[in-house]
């Protein structure tokens, strides 16, 4: 149970932040001594907990858009504003399918090969790289109202590469809406918003497989599994605020040079044979 907490205080400080929550979680088994991946269901459903953070962070904004996108599909009238929220609504869709198609082709992959700790190091310092040339020398042109069709599905597949633990889901999405001209704000508000369904969608997924199926192949029981969801919400609430002000004044160096310090050190120990 207190290697679960730790792991729910884990997801809810790296969920958001462009580091990769997936390969955090991944490399803590290792921290632990037991040598045993938490696994990608538990990941999954913890990714709950962060996720309703941002549901209630950002309520208005969600509850505002589901709304004039529900009047839409009724052909009813809509004022200019309304209109935006409808586009917005439709724009997270399109942004979803991606994941979506390539998350649930892909399953068998995800679970096994992408759990390799020398492919989530490597990822850590590419993106990162990638990550640092986007922030660098990204132009801000765009506004999150600007989103265009095209730059949604974009931004869409961007955030199906997350499905490689070491991308990070906000990281890869960030990066994209740097290279295409968007504000960090404007880039990591769509980030918060388009990553909704799609781990909605996986979380319960992945929840519904747990309860229907015998926990003792897994490295923590539902009950401890639920009580690290509740605390990455808790945590990751707190983190939503702080990243909201920080992209405002800050750039995202900070978390280039940590990702690519992570991943080196995680390959060293690797090829040392620290760890397995």
């Amino acid at each position: 149970m207190l290697e679960a907490i730790f792991l729910g205080v884990l997801q809810g400080l790296t969920e958001f932040l462009p580091i990769s929550s997936s390969a955090h979680i991944r490399f803590a088994g290792e921290i632990f001594g037991t040598n045993q991946d938490p696994g990608a269901t538990f990941t999954a459903i913890t990714q709950i907990g962060t996720e309703l953070a941002v549901l209630i962070y950002f309520r208005k904004d969600i509850l505002r858009i589901i709304k004039a996108w529900l009047n839409q599909i009724s052909r009813k009238h809509l004022e200019s504003s309304e209109k935006n929220d409808a586009r917005m609504g439709w724009l997270i869709i399109v942004g979803t399918l991606p994941i979506a198609v390539l998350g649930y082709l892909g399953q068998d992959v995800i679970r096994n090969d992408f759990r390799s700790l020398w492919l989530i190091a490597s990822v850590m310092i590419i993106f990162g790289v990638i990550l640092g040339i986007a922030d660098k020398y990204g132009k801000v042109e765009r506004e999150l109202h600007q989103l265009t069709p095209v730059h949604g599905a974009l931004y869409g597949l961007a955030q199906s590469l997350a499905l490689v633990p070491g991308v990070s889901r906000s990281g890869a999405t960030i990066a994209m809406g740097r290279f295409l001209g968007y504000s960090r704000e404007a880039a990591l508000r769509y980030s918060f918003l388009l990553a909704l369904p799609a781990v909605f969608g996986s979380g319960f997924y992945e929840l519904k497989g747990a309860i229907g199926s015998d926990a003792t192949d897994q490295a923590f029981s539902l009950p401890e599994t639920m009580v690290a969801t509740a605390t990455a919400f808790v945590i990751g609430y707190a983190v939503i605020a702080w990243l909201l002000k920080f992209v405002m004044t800050r750039s995202f160096a900070p978390f280039i040079y940590y990702r690519i310090g992570l991943g080196t050190v995680v390959l060293v120990a690797l090829a040392t044979g620290v760890i397995g």
